[in-house]
């Protein structure tokens, strides 16, 4: 089933097609399932060989040369101008290729649009190129150790001294540290504030610069978080958008374009793992057992649901309204599932589940690597209590639910 969008939009996904068919370099499809992400069961030596193929950097390259890495960014900061249909239309094309739709991370979805709305004029021509190019890479430096989704509570420092601004502090849960050689941090540059004020959002460099990344190691034993340490990590001035003490409604706008239009793909890669879970049971020689039948046809509908919920969100792009609590709604929905999909594939693996394949390090089987990635997934970017919050209060009208210290001012 394709959703039709008008004869607009049929006709740039017309276009699409045929230009990736035109210009994706034979091969690059076959290299590795470019639909499911490396942290969450993909694997990761896989992923990162491929990314370094001549094939990978010929389409990179190709793809900057027509503006189409960052393409729903004006035109004016380096992209094509696409409207969120057409942004997502080139997710679903790029995925039904097999060709990766390379994208720059936080660099893209988060840090970009932050600088596009709150940064001058100086600072949009400086950070905008760089991250399109990939010169800078960034990373979030939002959580601490202390405060949890507390952002207003974030107690790392940032002092000014001279032109420069100087960092001390700790981040933590930090996806893709290793990769990054810049970090968009929130630090509190004015500790006689109150809380959701007095907060500063600064572009920090991460090489050289007195900072101590270390790695988290998950579950599955690989270490795709990490944690920071500043001690006096230093930033000009000039890497403050904002301004000094207005980086809360910065990091507004940063929240605000944290999920986006994979949204609408992202049913692709539970398709293939539904048949990958199918396969396996009758591999164990369990497809004629009802249970598994039931669970089977449980994760079917599962994944049917998440196919429509991305044509939903695609029709209501097209009709020009932003996402809301939906996405919240996709988050908890797909989470949960996939952490209940391993479960399910633990089960028909019996005591082969509880065994690591033999090779060195940390490597697991496929499944493993799901039922342990996946508890992850119910935490990170707003736990499932939080995206239930969320969807309580701002989809169904709920009023708040007390926090601890309310009731204690109420006598409870």
């Amino acid at each position: 089933m394709e959703l039709d969008l008008g004869p607009e939009a049929s006709k740039f996904r017309q276009e699409t097609r045929d230009w990736i068919a035109d210009n994706a370099p034979a091969g690059l499809a076959d290299l590795v399932d470019w639909t499911v992400p490396p942290m969450t069961a993909g694997d990761h030596s896989a992923h990162a060989q491929a990314a370094k193929s001549p094939l990978h950097e010929e389409w990179e390259r190709r793809l900057l040369a027509e503006r189409m890495i960052c393409p729903q960014w004006p035109e004016r900061f380096g992209g094509r101008g696409w409207t969120a249909v057409q942004n997502a239309i080139y997710s679903e094309e790029c995925a039904r290729a097999g060709v990766p739709r390379i994208r720059r991370g936080f660099g893209e979805g988060m840090v970009g649009p932050s600088v596009m709305v709150h940064g001058t004029p100086e600072q949009q021509e400086h950070f905008l190129p760089r991250i399109i190019s990939a010169e800078d890479v960034y990373c979030q430096g939002f959580s601490e150790p202390d405060h949890g989704s507390d952002l207003g509570a974030v107690s790392t420092r940032g002092v000014v001294d001279g032109d420069e601004i100087v960092i001390s502090g700790q981040k933590v849960w930090t996806s893709g540290f290793a990769r990054a050689n810049m970090i968009f941090v929130l630090c509190r540059t004015d500790t006689a504030a109150p809380k959701h004020r007095g907060i500063s959002y600064v572009l920090l460099p991460m090489r050289d610069n007195n900072i101590d990344a270390r790695p988290l190691r998950q579950l599955t034993g690989n270490a795709e978080f990490g944690e920071e340490f500043f001690d006096g990590a230093r930033a000009p001035l000039f890497n403050v958008i904002g301004g000094l003490n207005n980086g809360w409604r910065v990091a507004m706008t940063t929240l605000g374009h944290e999920r986006g239009g994979s949204a609408t793909i992202g049913h692709l890669k539970y398709q293939r793992q539904l048949t990958a879970l199918v396969e396996l049971a009758r591999e164990v020689g369990r497809d004629k057992d009802p249970m598994v039948r039931q669970q089977l046809a449980w994760a079917h509908t599962h994944v049917e649901i998440m196919r429509y919920q991305g044509l939903r969100l695609l029709a209501q792009l097209a009709e020009g309204r932003e996402p809301g609590p939906e996405a919240s709604i996709s988050k908890l929905f797909w989470s949960e599932y996939e952490r209940r999909v391993g479960e399910i594939a633990m089960e028909l693996m019996g005591p082969d589940a509880l065994v690591r394949p033999d090779g060195e390090g940390y490597r697991l089987s496929h499944w493993q690597q799901v039922f342990l990635a996946s508890r992850a997934g119910t935490i990170y970017s707003g736990t499932s209590e939080i995206q239930r919050n969320i969807i309580a209060e701002r989809a169904l009208g709920l009023p708040r639910e007390p926090r601890p210290a309310e009731l204690k001012g109420a006598g409870a």
